[in-house]
């Protein structure tokens, strides 16, 4: 099956289905050198792992991660590094009655349309599980990228038709759903409860920020750093829509209003979300994903079994209320994936790390 490797510097593989033996990661292009702990991986992986939140599924996940290859002595060779989560409670029992009906809002149907076969259990490849490898690749890039001085970060900005109106950052890792407002995370917590007990789904919005970015990064014409970044959100199950700075917002602005003032220094704004052209500005980078309320809920939709017979589900077992919190983890690293990828490009490269 094609499509399960992104990038082409930092090249990333990832591997597994929901409820096989495990799921994981090789990456290749990673510098030499770079300080890499097993905790250093795990750290993100946490922030991923199921039963964070309210908003979690009940599956039990330690998501203790193995490093095979790659790193010796607590440094990266720059030979492919691999990666593997051993999957311990998967309980493909719970899904043995959908193997001969399509979930709304699922896989299963096109998966079946275009390979003939499918893993009925949790989805397999289509399955969330999927992005364990990305937060483990995204902690190796992360540590890379720390070395030039640029980080990203994540968080809620809108859960269940809430939304943030302050941010304060140092308030984001002090809940479990990355908000960055107290008021509104009070709100949400409400929301998530209200609609878990309705056996309803609820989506958001993620806002992504990377900061330190040197000017020059992405490749004109095809190659433009924001369209790679929506290109890597986008690969992002749940994720139905990318905006980049002003996004969507700029349809309503003039011209006079969006455009950002040059300074000796940089710009006075940042409607451009820190790329014009397609080449990063030196500007922070500014991504928002739209994410689909989770299709597995627990009020009966309308569906036909393989044969064609219409019938209706529920889908039963144990799920999310909402992608957000655990997405966050993972758009964090699709960004940093981009990043670290247009970093290692040979024209910038020499700018951007101090070898």
């Amino acid at each position: 099956m094609a499509g399960n490797s992104f990038g082409r510097f930092f090249r990333i593989t990832t591997w597994g289905e929901s409820h096989g033996p495990a799921v994981g990661v090789v990456i290749d292009g990673c510098l030499p050198g770079i300080s890499i702990s097993r905790e250093d991986i795990q750290r993100d992986l946490d922030r991923r792992r199921p039963g964070g939140s309210i908003a979690s599924t009940t599956r039990k996940e330690s998501d203790r991660v193995e490093i095979l290859s790659g790193i010796f002595e607590g440094k990266t060779t720059g030979t492919p590094i691999s990666l593997i989560v051993y999957n311990e409670n998967p309980r493909s029992s719970d899904y043995a009655l959908l193997s001969d009906l399509y979930r709304p809002g699922h896989a299963d149907r096109t998966y079946e349309q275009k390979y003939g076969i499918r893993d009925w259990r949790g989805g397999g490849r289509s399955s969330a599980r999927e992005t364990v490898g990305r937060v483990a690749a995204g902690a190796i890039a992360r540590k890379m990228l720390k070395i030039a001085g640029i980080t990203v970060r994540a968080y809620t900005v809108a859960l269940g038709g809430i939304h943030c109106r302050n941010y304060d950052e140092s308030f984001i890792d002090q809940n479990p759903f990355y908000c960055p407002d107290p008021e509104a995370l009070t709100l949400m917590e409400k929301r998530v409860e209200e609609v878990r007990r309705k056996g309803d789904s609820i989506g958001g919005i993620v806002e992504i920020r990377a900061s330190g970015c040197p000017p020059g990064l992405g490749e004109p014409v095809f190659d433009k750093l924001d369209a790679r970044i929506a290109y890597a959100l986008m690969s992002i199950g749940a994720v139905k829509g990318v905006e980049i700075g002003s996004g969507f917002r700029s349809a309503d602005m003039l011209g006079s209003q969006h455009n950002d003032p040059i300074t000796a220094e940089g710009y006075e704004s940042n409607n451009a979300g820190g790329i014009l052209g397609g080449i990063s500005s030196g500007s922070e980078i500014i991504a928002r994903v739209a994410v689909k309320p989770i299709p597995s809920i627990r009020i009966p939709q309308k569906t036909t079994r393989r044969d064609g017979t219409p019938t209706t589900i529920v889908v039963e077992g144990r799920h999310d209320v909402s992608a957000i919190p655990r997405i966050v983890p993972v758009c964090e690293a699709m960004m940093l994936l981009v990043i670290a990828d247009f970093a290692l490009h040979p024209t910038v490269i020499r700018k951007v790390f101090p070898i």
